[in-house]
């Protein structure tokens, strides 16, 4: 074909035009998280809410754990699920008067929701509903569960409709969790823990497909060492349904920064901020040095990476 003036018009323009389009729908496709990512303002409105297990601080009262709490600026408190029930009354006596909050609820649940038994199955739903009411009671952003750790047996096979079994399951009990004002967590784990649920997007993807507000997610630092490629790419994969965020050394599950240069979060805190994460990053992790003095400079290492990311 001769390119004359004509016809080089003709197909500049439609070039231009194709050109145009793509640029169009891919900036369609990208906006919701580049336009969070480019606004250096409201990321750094964001703040670090950090949150203790009840373990993390030393202690021998929820008074003198709380005392620690406000000395490092930490505003959430993560108690275990066990027997929750009855210290309601005690947890909220000791939170009177202080900026701090009680952030989720770690399992203490009994049974295992992927138990071939039924009887197993229901055990772990009327001790969830315990759980889930004290939680509602306390103001808690959820109560963290996992359909089945490694050692529990006989357990229901990895196929379809275990999954469907399980969305119908979480379902139900998301619901409940709504009438409590509060949420069920879903907590990937890494493999040598679970067999079932291991990338925060396996988590996320029940999340959407269940479609209850009571059913979130959360993405755990240690186990995201092991199964996940990418810390921001684990946390974006999550989008809207991230509630809660665990946080360990990489390598022995100690205190942030007691595994040297291998505690990083930075790529981590940065899909954090693109999302516009609000809720707590709660320490779930052993000790390996001095608490009164590796415990300070894991709070210190993290709000810096923060700042950083």
């Amino acid at each position: 074909m001769s390119l004359n003036r004509r016809n080089f018009l003709k197909t500049s323009l439609a070039g231009a035009a194709a050109t145009a389009a793509s640029t169009t729908a891919w900036a369609g496709c990208t906006s919701s998280t580049s336009g969070q990512s480019s606004s250096e303002t409201a990321k750094s409105q964001l703040e670090l809410k950090l949150s203790f297990q009840e373990g993390t601080a030393p202690g021998k009262d929820l008074n003198e754990k709380f005392d620690y709490f406000e000395k490092l600026g930490i505003v959430g408190f993560e108690p275990g699920g066990k027997g929750l029930g009855g210290r309601v009354t005690e947890i909220k006596d000791a939170l009177k008067g202080r900026n701090i909050k009680v952030s989720a609820i770690c399992a203490g649940f009994q049974g295992f929701m992927l138990a071939e038994d039924e009887a197993v199955r229901n055990q772990c739903r009327d001790t969830m509903h315990e759980i889930i009411t004290a939680a509602g009671e306390l103001g808690s952003t959820g109560v963290i569960i996992v359909p089945a750790f490694n050692h529990q047996t006989p357990v229901m096979p990895h196929t379809q409709a275990t999954r469907d079994f399980l969305c119908k399951w979480f379902d139900e009990l998301g619901t409940f969790a709504v009438e409590h004002g509060t949420t069920v967590i879903l907590e990937p784990l890494n493999r040598k823990e679970a067999f079932y649920l291991r990338q925060v997007a396996d988590a996320a993807s029940i999340c959407r497909d269940i479609n209850n507000p009571g059913v979130t997610c959360l993405g755990d630092f240690w186990h995201m060492t092991w199964e996940e490629t990418c810390d921001m790419g684990a946390f974006l994969s999550a989008g809207k349904y991230l509630q809660h965020v665990h946080m360990a050394s990489r390598k022995r599950r100690s205190m942030p920064g007691e595994d040297g240069d291998a505690d990083n979060y930075v790529a981590g805190f940065k899909g954090l901020k693109m999302l516009g994460y609000d809720k707590y990053v709660s320490f779930e992790c052993g000790c390996q040095g001095d608490r009164n003095v590796v415990l300070p400079a894991a709070v210190e290492l993290l709000r810096k990476q923060w700042e950083e990311a």
